[in-house]
């Protein structure tokens, strides 16, 4: 009986130890983003106990009123926290770095293709239906001759559409040669450089068909090939043009002795 007293007497000093361990929940979020951030480490200075959040940003730690929480993440400013009652807890930690808006970046090198397709979408009028339009229309009375088309045909408008999309479609060609035969490439190839590679690739600037048809073989040789003749002629004759003669060089200074006399 007595050891049963004892016990009971050296307990009751401990009971209320017991009944003040509690936990404390919590989410933690960016401050800039509002988002919810995860990894954050979640240490009770007061009794050492330390945990990280969950993947939802949510956290549950044992703490008490009175405890101090700090919350620590490698790319966020820490944050501390002091424990006032049980209720949950909102933490906003601030970014290290500044989160910048979002930014699309677009490829502005674009292929021949890929301009010729972003032309045909800027211009949809002259490569839409009038431009697909067939002389013959088909209706319940059977095939006929499609006035819209003819219109558009003969039309001032339909001409300058045709004028347009003749103009488009040389600027591709040109773009499609300028795509492969570039200084970078023919530069790297003929060893040339400033002036002298800028000569060689105006003379020998290569055909539209050339370009689309001629293998990557076929293409470094006839560039190899023209090289040869660039180098053989560049010293006989300069391919740079002439300085520009104004009409006043040729003027002479007439005086009052030169004024023919009648």
């Amino acid at each position: 009986m007595k050891f049963w007293l004892l016990f009971i007497c050296f307990a009751l000093p401990y009971v209320p130890v017991f009944a003040q361990q509690k936990t404390v929940d919590g989410v933690v979020f960016d401050k800039d983003s509002k988002d919810r951030i995860a990894k954050v480490n979640v240490q009770n200075i007061t009794t050492g106990k330390s945990i990280y959040n969950t993947f939802k940003g949510d956290f549950k730690i044992e703490a008490q009123p009175g405890d101090v929480l700090v919350f620590t993440k490698f790319d966020h400013h820490p944050d501390t926290l002091k424990v006032q009652n049980n209720d949950g807890l909102v933490v906003y930690m601030k970014p290290k770095a500044i989160q910048l808006k979002e930014v699309i970046v677009r490829d502005t090198m674009f292929n021949p293709q890929k301009q010729l397709a972003a032309t045909k979408n800027d211009y949809t009028k002259i490569f839409g239906p009038l431009n697909n339009q067939d002389l013959l229309s088909f209706g319940p009375g059977g095939a006929g001759l499609s006035i819209d088309a003819i219109w558009g045909a003969l039309s001032r408008s339909g001409r300058n559409a045709a004028h347009l999309r003749e103009t488009i479609q040389k600027d591709y060609e040109q773009s499609v040669i300028d795509y492969r035969f570039n200084r970078t490439y023919v530069g790297a190839i003929t060893n040339l450089q400033g002036e002298q590679l800028t000569n060689f690739m105006l003379r020998y600037r290569p055909g539209y068909y050339t370009v689309k048809t001629a293998s990557d073989y076929e293409f470094i040789a006839s560039i190899k090939t023209n090289l040869k003749r660039f180098l053989r002629y560049s010293t006989k004759r300069s391919y740079s043009l002439t300085p520009l003669v104004t009409p006043s060089d040729d003027k002479q200074d007439l005086g009052k002795g030169d004024i023919p006399q009648y």
